[in-house]
């Protein structure tokens, strides 16, 4: 996910999208926890993509 994606959601879409990384980093988690995750990369994807969704969040709680 792009910043430039991010911006162009709207305040609704985002806090789905923030709740939808915040279960796929639990799902993550919990495979690497029981040895079944291939790419240990993901966990830092999705995290960065859940503090691009905050920062968005946050800049538009401000703007208002």
């Amino acid at each position: 996910m792009r910043n430039k994606e991010v911006k162009d959601m709207t305040s609704e879409e985002l806090v789905a999208k923030l709740a939808e990384l915040k279960s796929e980093l639990f799902n993550l988690r919990f495979r690497q926890a029981s040895g079944q995750l291939e790419s240990p990369i993901s966990i830092r994807t999705c995290k960065r993509d859940i503090a691009r969704v905050n920062t968005e969040i946050r800049a538009r709680e401000l703007k208002a």
